[in-house]
């Protein structure tokens, strides 16, 4: 579980940084970059619910 927060957590910064820069400056690439990032961290989210529910 560990290294799924972790996996989590560096991809958020990516997210951030790429969705504040298409808001700020309208970088149309950062954007598919941030829409990128949140699809691989709603996948790791699914798995640490799993991986959550079986350490219960």
């Amino acid at each position: 579980m560990e290294e799924i927060l972790k996996n989590v957590a560096e991809l958020y910064a990516s997210f951030e940084k790429d969705a504040n820069a298409q808001v700020e400056k309208g970088n149309k690439a950062a954007g598919t970059r941030a829409r990128k990032a949140s699809l691989e961290i709603e996948k790791l989210m699914k798995e640490f619910r799993k991986a959550s529910l079986a350490a219960k």
